[in-house]
């Protein structure tokens, strides 16, 4: 597996989100196999886990924590603090909470559920509205000082809070939903990055399964999915939408891989200090993600997919209203 670098962190050119495997599209995968499937990632050169307390909330951690325990020292392993959940109960009022004390307390469950000593990288999920955001950096400042985080990084924020808690303790990435299904990035978000030196995470890199191909207008969810409520997966949407998979589909004929394949390289083409984490369920779609890292799409490739993007308005919000509010900030 080829590696990346994020700020000063060095980690495999793609990683693993798992927040799947426990929430959000569906009833939780069986612990057992997830265990034996995120072992399995590292065995083919993953080195990059994401996970966070919301997942859950908890479970996703424990889950994590388990499977990484006996590799411990060869992975990094990302989560995020910033939501308002009772750190007894699992209990969440679906608000934000990046008050320095909790913080540090949640640094503390954290590293408990996890088995470990340290956070790799500990983002902030959610920019609050109600706590500055240098009281948040220099909250992750002291953790760092004492050892129990590494990194500091920020999920979906705005670019003037980036470049505030930045000036406080160095961001070493940012993670944002970013793939050709939602481009929003490029317009101020990616530039501000390159010059502060902060790697990208994009989440979402797959648009969330549609750009894998598998899924189109007649495509049923499960109660608990949480694309039912996202305006981009509309029935009406999704059959418009089939127009960037049928680009994608002829750029990965012609290139001998699959739409998912070329959804990934796309993405890794677009700078070097950018590492996707495509999530899972299932061993053979972890190993044809893996395979976007050989794909080389060239010059003419790249050329004729903006072109061609060109002609395709993707319809409909990547996210509920009340989930919008809370990027960008």
């Amino acid at each position: 597996m080829k590696t990346r670098m994020i700020g000063d962190l060095e980690v495999s050119a793609l990683g693993l989100g798992c927040m799947g495997m426990s929430s959000a599209y569906g009833p939780a995968a069986d612990s057992a196999d997830m265990i034996k499937l995120i072992r399995f990632a590292h065995e083919r050169g993953t080195t990059f886990f994401d996970t966070a307390e919301a997942y859950g909330p908890f479970v996703n951690e424990d889950l994590v924590g388990e499977a990484l325990a006996p590799i411990r020292d060869h992975v990094v392993i990302a989560t995020k603090f910033g939501f308002d959940i009772d750190l007894d109960t699992g209990a969440r009022t679906g608000g934000t909470n990046s008050r320095p004390e909790h913080i540090r307390a949640v640094a503390d469950a954290s590293l408990k559920r996890m088995k470990t000593d340290r956070i790799d990288l500990f983002y902030q999920h959610r920019v609050d509205p109600a706590v500055p955001i240098e009281d948040v950096a220099g909250a992750v400042k002291d953790l760092i000082e004492a050892g129990k985080v590494k990194h500091f990084g920020l999920s979906e924020a705005g670019v003037q809070t980036i470049r505030r808690a930045h000036a406080v303790q160095k961001v070493t990435a940012v993670q944002s939903e970013y793939s050709l299904f939602w481009r929003g990035p490029e317009i101020e978000l990616l530039p501000a990055l390159e010059e502060l030196g902060i790697g990208f995470v994009p989440f979402s890199p797959l648009g969330a399964g549609f750009l894998t191909g598998k899924i189109d207008e007649n495509t049923s969810f499960d109660p608990t999915d949480f694309r039912n409520s996202v305006p981009r997966f509309s029935q009406e949407a999704r059959k418009a939408n089939l127009a960037l998979v049928d680009l994608i589909k002829a750029i990965g004929e012609r290139k001998a891989a699959t739409p998912a394949q070329v959804a990934l390289a796309w993405l890794l083409a677009q700078k070097p200090w950018i590492v996707p984490i495509p999530g899972t369920t299932k061993q053979h779609r972890l190993e044809e993600n893996l395979g976007s890292v050989e794909l080389k799409l060239t010059s003419d490739d790249l050329h004729d997919i903006e072109a061609a993007l060109a002609g395709i308005e993707v319809q409909g919000e990547r996210l509920p209203e009340a989930a919008l509010k809370m990027t960008g900030r």
